[in-house]
């Protein structure tokens, strides 16, 4: 890019006060007084201030800025000026302007929109400052997921998008004609991770997963990323150290990395920053007790729902993880507990604030038999998972893995409302465009 020089590099002190610098970008705002016009200049990496001064530059110049709209493209070359009176206390002295296209009634005005209306035109609405914000601590999220693995020696196994079976029950499965046969969009990677684990010993799998669950929450997507982590020998404790260690180490991280778009959107960090392990941890029993304390209606034996998550995270400051569910209401493929038959050795993490589970995870049953009878006890067809027997045929061992759903988390540190705003184009009900 020919030593190209972005916003980021001049608040970052890389370019010295003084110094002439060409930059390329975007109309985010401007105001004018007289002789001076004030530009906002976005590039993707920040906003910058440049400042046109009539008498510095060519009629033609001062006339051309006089004519950009918002969203114009343009370029400017001029010195990088140190003042704290500039937003981020720098501002571009210009010298010279050059329009690259000019943006003709750009439908997102600095004014107030409704939300159909703005993901209506989500291919522009994440040009405005919080919702870039939002997707730079997305990234920030998703590195942090990939350092944390990496550094721990897992090997990222990449898991199909199109299988032959459901993972996560029948009923909210994607179907699609696949030749002369049916296949369904994946609702988890989790299977194939498990015969990666049985290669490499600790693994992980990323990417999109699908539900077609007729659900208008704010919790819900048709379509959403997932982290998968796989590791041999490990069981249902060794699974929730990992998980706390996990989140502790994404949350730490963006607390460090990206405290300019948390100020952005006004998130308050302080909650953040006491998200370090451990977590308490609560068996589903005393969840329920929880539950029954604080006067909500529940049968027990149920699965929580969006205000029980609510109430119990609300005991604690911190994330808290819940164990040993009833085994009737999880998957086929979690081991029961041996000393408690009706429990299965599963766990969720419940994010603090109502943000609900971040983490659904367990201990994958490893006997042949037991998981035969599973499978058959979920009416799913025993032929669609011959090959996932096989890994209990051939060097079984106790093994435990966990999901983690990109869009909960960012919403869950982003401090904001809806997943819509966690993934740049979100999937919903009756939404698929743009």
């Amino acid at each position: 890019m020919r030593n190209r020089i972005y916003i980021e590099d001049i608040f970052k002190g890389n370019i010295p006060d003084g110094k002439e610098v060409t930059l390329q970008g975007w109309l985010y705002h401007k105001r004018s007084s007289g002789k001076l016009q004030f530009l906002l200049l976005r590039d993707g990496t920040n906003i910058i201030q440049a400042t046109v001064y009539k008498p510095d530059v060519s009629p033609e110049v001062f006339e051309t800025a006089g004519r950009l709209s918002q969203e114009s493209s343009f370029s400017i070359t001029g010195l990088v000026h140190k003042d704290e009176r500039a937003p981020n206390g720098y501002e571009i002295q210009v010298k010279d302007l050059k329009l690259i296209h000019l943006a003709v009634d750009y439908p997102i005005t600095p004014k107030e929109h409704g939300t159909e209306f703005l993901m209506d035109n989500r291919h522009l609405w994440f040009r405005s400052k919080n919702q870039h914000a939002i997707l730079r601590i997305r990234h920030a999220i998703i590195k942090a997921i990939r350092d944390f693995f990496d550094g721990r020696g897992f090997t990222l196994i990449d898991t199909p998008i199109f299988t032959p079976a459901a993972c996560e029950g029948t009923t909210t499965l994607f179907e699609t004609q696949y030749f002369d046969t049916k296949a369904y969009l994946t609702q988890s990677g989790q299977l194939y991770a498990e015969a990666g684990a049985m290669s490499h010993g600790k693994v992980y799998c990323f990417g999109p997963t699908f539900r077609a669950e007729k659900s208008k929450t704010r919790r819900h997507l048709t379509e959403f990323w997932m982290v998968e982590p796989e590791v041999a020998f490990n069981d249902l404790y060794d699974n929730m150290e990992l998980a706390e260690d996990f989140i502790e180490y994404i949350v730490q991280t963006v607390l460090k990395t990206r405290q300019e778009e948390l100020k952005t959107i006004e998130r308050d960090t302080t909650r953040l920053e006491k998200v370090k392990a451990p977590f308490p941890k609560l068996h589903y029993d005393e969840a329920v007790k929880i539950l029954k304390d604080s006067g909500l209606t529940f049968e027990y034996g149920n699965d929580f729902g969006a205000p029980d998550e609510t109430a119990i995270s609300e005991k604690f400051d911190k994330p808290v993880i819940v164990h040993h569910y009833p085994a009737a209401i999880k998957a086929f493929y979690m081991k029961r507990d041996p000393n408690e038959p009706d429990k299965a050795l599963a766990m969720d993490i419940l994010a603090p604030e109502g943000y609900g589970e971040i983490i659904g995870g367990s201990q994958r049953e490893d006997d042949y038999d037991t998981l035969v009878a599973r499978i058959r006890e979920h009416n799913l067809p025993t032929e669609a998972f011959d090959w996932y027997l096989d890994l209990r045929k051939y060097g079984s061992v106790p093994h435990s893995g966990f999901g983690l759903g990109i869009e909960r988390t960012v919403t869950w540190i982003c401090g904001i409302q809806h997943l819509r705003e966690a993934i740049p184009f979100p999937r919903m009900i009756h939404r698929i465009k743009p």
